[in-house]
């Protein structure tokens, strides 16, 4: 983390509290890429159409609760609510719920991360000076057998459903919200 971001941990006191610190991603098409100095050169380069809203032709609920038009002017961080299907990079105390090892390869880790700080009652914090930049690279071995193979989604489907119970099990009626989300979907 840059001397900016570590000021901004301290200004937030995530130390004593229960925040996690989303970073908005962008990406590019392009192999080589002039990495940004700052949030104003960012927003030229996407009003120049060389860099987009991560996946936002792909898996646009990914990312959109990040509120990309809020952070072009945002000056503070300001809080964002949890969606299905959100899946923002974060920057979290060390002492927050761990990834869920169920879902390890391609699909679910990151959004069952966020379900679960969610449901922790962390705050969903956008922080407007800091982004990542998603570089191109070849499809992973793990996206591949999601996209070709039924079975990896069936089990990915059921490892889902497990989590889901799981959840109902610790919280209770607040875990509600998550299982009604996923089914009208």
């Amino acid at each position: 983390l840059s001397c900016h971001h570590r000021n901004s941990i301290q200004q937030l006191e995530l130390p004593q509290r229960k925040a996690a610190l989303i970073v908005p991603a962008f990406e590019t098409l392009h192999y080589r890429l002039t990495f940004p100095k700052s949030k104003a050169e960012l927003l030229s380069m996407l009003d120049m159409g060389s860099l987009y809203t991560f996946r936002y032709h792909v898996w646009p609920k990914g990312h959109a609760p990040t509120d990309y038009a809020k952070w072009r002017t945002a000056t503070v961080p300001y809080r964002v609510a949890w969606q299905p299907d959100f899946e923002p990079y974060v920057v979290v105390r060390r002492d927050c719920p761990k990834y869920d090892q169920r879902f390890v390869g391609f699909g679910w880790n990151k959004v069952s991360h966020i379900m679960e700080l969610d449901a922790q009652e962390y705050e969903l914090l956008v922080l407007p000076n800091a982004f990542m930049i998603h570089m191109p690279h070849a499809p992973s071995f793990d996206i591949s057998k999601f996209r070709l193979s039924a079975g990896y989604r069936g089990c990915l489907q059921t490892l889902r459903e497990e989590f889901h119970q799981d959840l109902s099990r610790r919280y209770g009626a607040a875990a509600l919200k998550y299982l009604t989300a996923e089914r009208s979907l």
